[in-house]
């Protein structure tokens, strides 16, 4: 039975909220998929901090219209399931690992920051390091040379104490 007209104002004011807040939205056919899958899929979205969920196109195209993710709408056609995170890499990151396993699963379309993504533009944003890799490599950087000026002090404190010995 389909949902009457005040569930689908929730669902389309639950995925609005979603959007509001999101930086990335991947959209991807999910035709022929097992259920038991589909709850690994979702499950692997959810420790990601991932909103996944399989919407009627008509409601989703509302819950997107007037933002910066409007552009998806010509791409909502078919059975499609939603993946939408306020993190910039989560939502393409959970979506392409599982196609590279799973190949019913297929990317259609995605969105970052109000910018179109075709498949291989969703692949290349899921190739990006997550926000603590990128901090971590950053601050690596930034104490490599503090480290080696440290060696290099101990080093030369090591040699004057051999020289005076």
């Amino acid at each position: 039975m389909g949902l009457n007209l005040n569930d689908k104002k929730v669902v389309v004011a639950e995925v609005s909220a979603k959007v509001a807040t999101a930086q990335t939205i991947v959209v991807a056919e999910y035709r022929g998929i097992q259920v038991s899958h589909l709850t690994q899929l979702r499950a692997k979205a959810r420790a990601q901090g991932v909103y996944l969920r399989v919407l009627k196109n008509t409601l989703a195209r509302r819950a997107v219209e007037g933002t910066a993710f409007s552009s998806l709408a010509a791409e909502m056609s078919g059975p499609l399931i939603y993946s939408i995170s306020d993190d910039a890499v989560a939502a393409a990151k959970v979506i392409n690992d599982f196609a590279k396993t799973n190949d019913k699963l297929v990317i259609k379309a995605g969105n970052y920051a109000g910018k179109s993504l075709d498949k291989a533009g969703v692949a290349a944003l899921a190739s990006v390091p997550s926000r603590e890799v990128l901090i971590s490599q950053l601050l690596g950087l930034m104490l490599s040379p503090v480290s080696s000026f440290a060696r290099g002090l101990a080093a030369l404190s090591a040699k004057k104490e051999a020289e005076a010995a």
